[in-house]
């Protein structure tokens, strides 16, 4: 079979022009958008559709394809084929680039021209990845970029604001994968959002967003902590509402899954070494600023309630929030033998080995050492009518605003003061908001992060005692 697609006529995307006619081109799909429909002018109240895909035959040369028809042709022919796949494109028609134009919002491509596709004439099929050569497979593998040509995660956020609005290169592993959410604008289209949340060697966690459909269902299929990726043209921007830089797939971004080069794949060894090292997640989301706001938050959950829904959430990627009216039943501030204050590497923020006074994550191997800052890093239990979650974590600027005092203030506390301090909590309601999640590695299999912790209004608790939450 490989022979028989091999000795085919293929015209290679070096040699394309215009004056060319019955063209057949293999290449793999490198890039796609999404379909969209626009107006169409010629047939008012009417509209057309439109979609495109970038192919590459070789590691230098790669081309933007675009398709328009009716909306039956363009879906049907959208969901023929995914990145990934190889596709030979029949009868296409060759049209220069008006690149100040085009580049704005596809892919930039080293053709001087773009493939048009059209229903009458044009086909495009599907290659069994059994039918074509391994050299052609292999340049999924490639970027489009220059491999050393990337920003590190921790350069984009010591740019901060000026990189605002930038299109850039970024190369990271994939921390996590969140679950597509849908909605429906004001005009009554159908949207989607998914976020992917990224890291490096330089930056624990960074978020880059997914609008479009075709860049989720790839997102999809990375695996957290396994993955890396080297993606082309993102836009850099600095979200004001969660007060940090993110990153967002955009129509001219071109993603490589586990890139085939030197940096990737330093960046992997890095992944693997550190993949088995006992870091919690929600210790380090903790010490970052927490990316959902409260105000969001709006399910009421007892602690029953809340198990059942952490079950029925097991195996997705997504933590699930909500609100309990709870009492803290176990707050050890006044134990000295449970270590209530740790220190954090200023660089990463994970916890930095006390017996080394070195971390073991963004230091390894390194004699500079990053300096530390001292956390609120402590284990409470909530408890209401229903039952008690144990072990749940109270960390970082949380806990402060909790107990009113900073890591320092605490600190010079007395033991007596410490122990007052324990008793303004201890069997007093609470509104608490948090953040769960089925967790094979936590001693009671379900993890729980405290994202804000203050006394309940007795009225409003009386009220949601009995939990709404979405089970």
């Amino acid at each position: 079979m490989a022979n028989s697609i091999a000795s085919k006529n293929f015209t290679a995307l070096s040699d394309l022009h215009p004056n060319m006619a019955n063209l057949k081109i293999i290449g793999i799909v490198i890039g796609k958008t999404d379909v969209k429909g626009f107006p169409d002018r010629k047939n008012i109240g009417s509209e057309r559709y439109t979609f495109s895909f970038t192919i590459r035959d070789s590691t230098t040369h790669f081309v933007n394809a675009t398709s328009w028809g009716k909306e039956d042709y363009i879906r049907s022919l959208s969901d023929s084929f995914r990145v990934g796949e190889c596709v030979i494109i029949e009868n296409p028609l060759i049209q220069r680039k008006e690149l100040e134009r085009e580049e704005k919002f596809s892919p930039a491509t080293p053709s001087d021209y773009k493939l048009l596709l059209s229903e009458n004439h044009s086909m495009v099929k599907v290659c069994s990845s059994y039918e074509v050569d391994a050299k052609l497979l292999s340049l999924i593998y490639l970027p489009v970029k220059e491999s050393c040509d990337y920003y590190s995660l921790g350069d984009i956020v010591a740019n901060g604001h000026s990189l605002d609005g930038r299109i850039i290169n970024v190369l990271a592993a994939v921390r996590s994968v969140g679950e597509p959410k849908y909605f429906t604008t004001s005009d009554q289209r159908k949207g989607q959002r998914c976020e992917v949340k990224l890291y490096d060697e330089t930056e624990p966690s960074f978020a880059m967003i997914c609008w479009d459909n075709e860049s989720i269902l790839l997102a999809q299929s990375w695996v957290p902590r396994e993955t890396v990726i080297f993606a082309s043209d993102v836009r850099i921007s600095f979200d004001k509402f969660r007060n940090c830089m993110t990153a967002t797939v955009i129509s001219k971004t071109i993603i490589t899954t586990n890139p085939d080069t030197p940096e990737a794949n330093i960046l992997l060894n890095f992944i693997r070494e550190n993949k088995e090292a006992n870091l919690l997640d929600d210790e380090i989301d903790s010490y970052l600023k927490e990316s959902t706001s409260l105000n969001t938050i709006v399910d009421v959950y007892t602690v029953e309630q809340l198990k059942v829904k952490a079950l029925k959430n097991e195996g997705k990627a997504d933590p699930i929030y909500g609100i309990l009216y709870a009492y803290i039943s176990t707050l050890n501030i006044d134990d000295e033998t449970t270590k209530v204050v740790r220190n954090r590497c200023a660089g990463c923020g994970y916890i930095v080995n006390e017996a080394s006074s070195t971390c073991t994550t963004c230091n390894k191997d390194s004699s500079e050492f990053k300096s530390v800052f001292r956390s609120f890093h402590m284990l409470i239990d909530l408890t209401d009518h229903t039952g008690t979650l144990h072990s749940c974590s109270l960390t970082g600027s949380v806990a402060e605003e909790t107990l009113g005092f900073t890591v320092n203030e605490f600190l010079a506390m007395t033991d007596e003061q410490k122990t007052a301090l324990k008793w303004q909590f201890l069997l007093e309601r609470s509104k608490i908001y948090v953040k769960f999640f089925l967790s094979h590695r936590a001693r009671s299999g379900l993890r729980v992060s405290v994202l804000s912790c203050k006394l309940a209004d007795p009225i409003e608790a009386s009220r949601n005692l009995s939990g709404q939450g979405n089970i």
